[in-house]
């Protein structure tokens, strides 16, 4: 009476969850052991169909394929052409940097210069070599004060400032005529794969 409803129509065949090894009728073990014995069954599965090499023998993990190693993807490109306004901006910024720090470098240096005594022993030397009373008198900073070179390497900067930023605009234009011609500057950039 089990393989037939109560219509007398025939029931499907059981199937078994489990394993080639169990009985086909499970109807006689509780749920909780036929639910976790599909679970483990189904997860076996994946996990000989994920394996690249197949399931290995019975009882044994399958081999663990060596992990490869990271290639890296390479790309070669051409610099075919440079905008002449983004170069000016960038050329006038770091320009301006650098004249701050020619500025700054110049005063340390100066001071430094003033704090071991270098400048007195340049007016005692003069004294010294020359003598008399116009020889007393001479003073190294009054020709080369703080204040006078500071001002010289500002108006050096300032200059620099506009010549570098001119420059480098020109020789974007420049760049990019050679450019057209030749077709630029090749460069190989690389990325690793991770």
């Amino acid at each position: 009476m089990a393989d037939r409803r109560a219509d007398d129509t025939p029931l499907a065949p059981r199937r078994s969850l489990g394993g080639p090894g169990q009985a086909t009728d499970d109807s006689r073990r509780p749920l909780s052991e036929r639910v976790s014995a599909a679970v483990s069954a189904a997860g076996s599965a994946v996990q000989q169909a994920a394996s690249p090499t197949g399931p290995g023998p019975a009882g044994s993990p399958a081999p663990s394929r060596p992990t490869p190693r990271a290639r890296t993807r390479r790309a070669r490109l051409r610099v075919v052409h440079l905008d002449p306004w983004s170069v000016m901006k960038t050329s006038f910024l770091l320009s301006i940097a650098f004249g701050i720090v020619t500025v700054v470098a110049v005063a340390v240096v100066w001071s430094v210069l003033g704090a071991a005594g270098v400048w007195d022993s340049i007016n005692q030397t003069v004294s010294d070599v020359l003598g008399g009373d116009s020889a007393q008198n001479f003073d190294v900073q009054n020709y080369v004060g703080t204040s006078r070179v500071l001002g010289f390497t500002m108006i050096v900067a300032v200059v620099d400032v506009v010549l570098i930023t001119a420059i480098s605009t020109l020789g974007a234009f420049l760049y990019n005529l050679a450019a057209a011609l030749l077709g630029g500057v090749e460069v190989t950039l690389a990325e690793d794969e991770r």
